[in-house]
């Protein structure tokens, strides 16, 4: 089993700046596409937000783009979701997990809580 762990997460206003980080041991060893999701009340759907794929390229869905941005650290197992102009609809917990590659893939971290308010 391999543990993803998300971190970063906060209150922020309107407009304001969160980074968050994925740490996803041995994802690029692994072969691992990187995915972030997010989900706005418990019971609610995951929705797509981002991805990395295995070689490093990242994707966005529309309701993101332009305002978060993507990159990875693959020394420190890393993949980092810079969101920026947040928006309340924003505000939902977020969660990476890792696809494709080999069995070290596969996994989901725990989620970090993002809330935009006044």
């Amino acid at each position: 089993v391999v543990q993803l762990v998300e971190s970063g997460g906060g209150l922020v206003q309107p407009g304001g700046s969160l980074r968050l980080s994925c740490t996803a041991p041995g994802f690029s060893a692994n072969g691992c596409a990187v995915h972030w999701y997010r989900r706005r009340a418990p019971g609610k759907e995951n929705e797509w937000v981002s991805a990395m794929s295995t070689r490093g390229i990242p994707r966005y869905a529309d309701s993101v783009k332009g305002r978060f941005t993507l990159s990875r650290d693959t020394r420190e197992d890393t993949v980092y979701l810079q969101m920026n102009d947040l928006e309340p609809g924003d505000t939902a917990m977020y969660s990476c997990v890792t696809t494709d590659g080999n069995s070290g893939c596969g996994y989901w971290g725990q989620g970090t809580q993002v809330t935009v308010s006044t």
